[in-house]
Parts: C-alpha cells; structure tokens; sequence
C-alpha cells in the first residue's frame, strides 16, 4: 500500500506548512498568488500537453462530451484561472481580522480573530481548475492543502501544481503549501478521510456519489458541498424575452456545472406564451427533453418526467419541466426536490418575489437571473472552494472567510480569577 506512505509524507509535509502560514504576511502570500498566476500563462503549453493526455483517455473511455467539457483546458480558461488568483490578491486578507471587543467589568478585553483552519484536504472530480482555485483561496487564507483530483484528470493536475509548487518556492513560500495526491488508487481517498493526525477538514467537491461517500466515511470533520438540482420558476407575470433568456442559459450555456438549471417550472397562465419558443430552442440545441404531461403537448420531443428525473442532477442536456397551477405548487416542488443550492424566479410581480425569497431554502435565491451566476467569480471573492449547502459556518461560494476559523484573544492587566 504505497499509497499510505505517500498519503503520510504528504501529510506531515503540510502540518509543517501550515505552522508557518498562519503567521504569513500578506505581502509574501500576495507574491506567492502573483508567481503563480505569471507561471501558469508562461506554461500553458505545458498545461495543454498534459491536458490533451486526459482528454484523449476520456474519449476513449466514452466519458460524455459534457464531462469533456468540464476537463478541457484551453488558453482562455488558463487565463481565467490565473486572473482568479489575481484577483485573489486583491481581496483582503482575513487572517488576524478582529470580529469585535468588548470590555468585561473585569478590566479584560474579549474578541474574535480569524485564523486559518491549518490543513484542508480537498477531494473533487475532473475540473482542473479547481486544483487552481483551491489552492490561491487555502494559500491567501493561511491554509496548507492537499488535494486528490479525478484520476481522469491526473495528467493536468500534475502539471499544475509542479507549476504552482516551483513558483511558489520562487516567492518563498513554505514546501509543502500546495500538494498533490499523485495515486490513482481509489483506497488512497479511504485513507485520507482518516488522515485527522494532519487533516484539520475535508471537503468534497463534486456530484453526490462522492460527497455521500466523504461524509458517511469520513473521520476528519467535513464541510460538505451540495450537489445541484437547481429550479427555475416562470411566473405568471415574467417577461417572456427575459424568460426565455434566462432559462436557455441556465440549462444550455455550461450544463455538467453545479449551477445549471436541472428542472424548469413554468406557471400555466404563462405556458402558451413561453414554452412553444422555449422548447423549441432547447430542442435545436440538443436538450433531451422530458415533461410533464401537460408539457408534452407544446413540442412532440418531450418525452415523460418520471419521478426520478425531478430529483435527479444531471450534469448534462437534459431538462426536467413541469407546468404548475399556481405559485404555492412551484414552492412546494422545490421543497421536496430542491438540494439547496441556486434557485430562481422570472417575475414582474414584487410581491411573487419577495415570497420567494422568504420561502426558498438555498444558498442562492434569484429574481430575474440565471442560476449560473452561483459562483465565487462571478460573486467577486476571485474564486471558490465549492459551493455550501449546508447550514454551518459557510453557505453558498466559499471564499477567504470560509475557509477560516476564529481564536478568542483576550487582554488583561493581571487580572484572576
């Protein structure tokens, strides 16, 4: 079980890192994120190298073009990847923040400060540029990482992090900041959910066969990402332009992310106005299609929803849609099938809003936008560490102050007790 002792060394590599990056400027951990982003552009035909080894196995092993998608590289999502960490940089640094002081009768002086969590171990599927993501966010918080990406992505993680580990070292931070599990072997993740002697927490990115697995099997504490069974709702009173926009892209413009739309409910006072078109251009775009039975009477490619397809993330193009009598049935649907993740609403109507918001349980409610926009990015936090949807300390895009914990600090003068 070679995988062990490469899990160990790792291991006791990054306790060690993690000692010395809680007490980091932010003016090395800056350059550090600069180095970084500068070697990955100045590598990139590297990257595509490695890249285009991990595409290729993924063809030939019939992985579906939505996959594909997610695992491709190209220079223009190099660039993204290291404009993140740019603007990583830009954003404050959280640790040493004081969350409040207040004055005891006593004479002590009691506060909060943030400190890095230490050593996060971070397991996620073919998406090389969370290996990027996660490691600019664990760095500019103080927090050393390990990190195991799919092996369908082995190749190109490998890569990247050779790179960020060299330019790293350049900038003078500490060995060990950033690794990389290397072993394809699926026992090595079993293991690492049991590393607590150096793990301070693990989190899982990815669909819900790999979170169920990390949390039910896991002893070192867990911050849990959600998968994305993510609803849109037309209103009665939606603008049909601004309909059609909003839920063609949230199924159509990247389908195998997280935040896409999985499942369309459509108000039946609007259904004649926005499905024909709607249905139609799902259809040229390759969406499979599968309705409710009232849905299947506006494009003959619908084929029957089952009960399944409502609770099922696809991560492909494929769209549940149900027609719904009124708004009480649209929230209800959603409380039943919904993961919490990103839901939205198309309506004119202030109130239909407002309710919405109050009654939808996610970490990203929307009035009249695309459920894609659910990320660190987008959000300005420069990247993410997974999307929360669980109620603990971090919910929705995790960014800086998510992946911190807090000390209580206290002053005195000689004061006992």
């Amino acid at each position: 079980m070679e995988y062990l002792a490469e899990l160990t060394d790792k291991g006791r590599q990054a306790k060690q890192a993690a000692r010395k990056l809680a007490t980091l400027s932010t003016a090395i951990k800056n350059k550090g994120l600069a180095a970084m982003a500068s070697a990955l552009e100045q590598h990139s035909a590297v990257l595509l190298a490695a890249n285009a080894i991990d595409i290729q196995n993924g063809k030939d092993k019939g992985m579906t073009a939505s996959l594909i998608d997610r695992l491709m590289l190209n220079e223009a999502r190099i660039a993204a990847m290291a404009e993140g960490l740019r603007q990583i940089i830009a954003l404050p640094d959280p640790i040493g923040e004081v969350l409040g002081m207040q004055h005891r009768p006593n004479g002590l002086d009691i506060g909060k400060m943030r400190v890095p969590l230490g050593v996060i171990g971070i397991i996620y599927e073919a998406r090389p540029n969370v290996t990027v993501d996660a490691a600019g966010l664990c760095l500019k918080s103080g927090n050393a990482c390990i990190l195991r990406g799919g092996s369908e992505a082995i190749h190109s993680n490998t890569a990247i992090v050779k790179i960020l580990t060299e330019a790293g070292k350049v900038a003078g931070l500490p060995a060990g900041t950033v690794q990389l599990i290397e072993t394809t072997d699926r026992q090595a993740v079993n293991a690492l959910l049991k590393l607590n002697q150096y793990l301070d927490v693990i989190i899982p990115r990815g669909g819900a066969g790999l979170i169920k697995t990390v949390v039910e099997n896991s002893t070192v504490p867990v911050i849990e990402t959600g998968t994305g069974v993510c609803h849109t709702f037309i209103d009665a009173s939606a603008d049909v332009e601004m309909a059609h926009k909003i839920a063609f892209n949230a199924k159509v413009s990247r389908p195998a992310v997280c935040n896409s739309m999985e499942t369309l409910l459509v108000h039946q006072a609007a259904a004649a106005a926005v499905l024909p078109a709607l249905l139609a251009d799902y259809h040229q775009a390759g969406v499979e299609l599968r309705g409710c039975p009232e849905t299947r009477k506006y494009h003959e490619a619908v084929q029957p929803a089952t009960e399944e397809d409502w609770a099922t993330e696809y991560h492909d193009l494929i769209l549940s849609i149900r027609i719904v009598p009124d708004m009480d049935t649209a929230l209800e649907h959603i409380a039943a099938y919904s993961t919490r993740h990103s839901e939205a609403i198309v309506t004119s109507d202030y109130a239909n809003g407002r309710r919405f918001l109050q009654e939808v349980d996610a970490a990203a409610v929307y009035i009249n936008a695309s459920t894609r926009f659910t990320d660190g990015f987008e959000f300005g936090f420069g990247a993410e560490i997974g999307i929360s949807t669980q109620k603990m300390h971090a919910r929705g895009p995790m960014g800086l102050p998510e992946l911190t914990s807090t000390k209580y600090v206290i002053y005195g003068d000689g004061q006992i007790r």
